[in-house]
């Protein structure tokens, strides 16, 4: 059985570094962004540590390419994707609950 992933982007308190990421658990994989696990990661340098967007995939493979496809896109592909799910910018983490 294939498991499921999801595409997600984290930014920081002022909102001005956004970074674009997929993993198969995400609440678990933001709770390492969140608490710095990797010291010489991108989000821990720029502390990113608040989840603004996150997509909910069948398979890794699609949330792979969905990853591919947002990293691609320019800044303002980007807010608008964070608008349109969270216009608030509000960390979405305890959302991931159930996910």
């Amino acid at each position: 059985m294939e498991r499921g992933g999801h595409t997600y982007i984290m930014t920081n308190k002022n909102n001005t570094v956004l970074y674009t990421g997929v993993s198969s658990r995400l609440r678990d994989r933001v709770y390492e962004h969140k608490t710095g696990k990797y010291k010489k990661s991108y989000t821990h340098r720029y502390n990113c540590h608040k989840l603004v967007y996150y997509e909910g995939f069948v398979s890794i493979v699609e949330a792979i390419a969905r990853e591919k496809q947002i990293k691609a896109g320019s800044r303002k592909k980007k807010e608008d994707l964070i608008n349109e799910m969270n216009p608030e910018w509000l960390d979405l983490y305890d959302q991931t609950l159930d996910l």
